[in-house]
């Protein structure tokens, strides 16, 4: 079982500045592909930046030039460098991991969310 915390939401001023943090515990054997989504009130869920297991990023073209996506293999936890907020970037921000992890015998897929770490931009 494969467990997936954020941490690091909050309240800032519009042009303020966030840093999230996503931690993953658990019998992992490899990481893959992993992302940070948002979902505000009304809306459904949206991708807001991913990460390959090679480090190669991607981007909602609402957040580029603000946010970056990083990633600690070794201390299995992802980030989220968020500047230049906006009140539009309010939402409940959630990390997902995929990879692999050890099972009995061999490895099988895995794929997690977090519980979600609420960010409120003010203006």
């Amino acid at each position: 079982q494969v467990q997936v915390v954020e941490s690091g939401g909050g309240l800032v001023q519009a042009g303020g500045s966030l840093r999230l943090s996503c931690a993953a515990s658990g019998s992992i054997f490899s990481t893959d592909n992993m992302g940070w989504y948002r979902q505000a009130p009304g809306k459904q869920r949206e991708l807001v930046a991913g990460i390959t297991s090679g480090g190669k990023t991607n981007y909602a073209d609402s957040v580029k030039g603000r946010f970056t996506i990083s990633r600690d293999n070794a201390k299995l936890t992802m980030f989220l460098q968020m500047n230049s907020l906006k009140p539009e970037d309010t939402a409940v921000y959630y990390c997902n991991w995929r990879g692999k992890v050890y099972t009995s015998p061999g490895v099988a897929d895995f794929g997690s969310w977090g519980q979600g770490t609420q960010v409120t931009v003010s203006s």
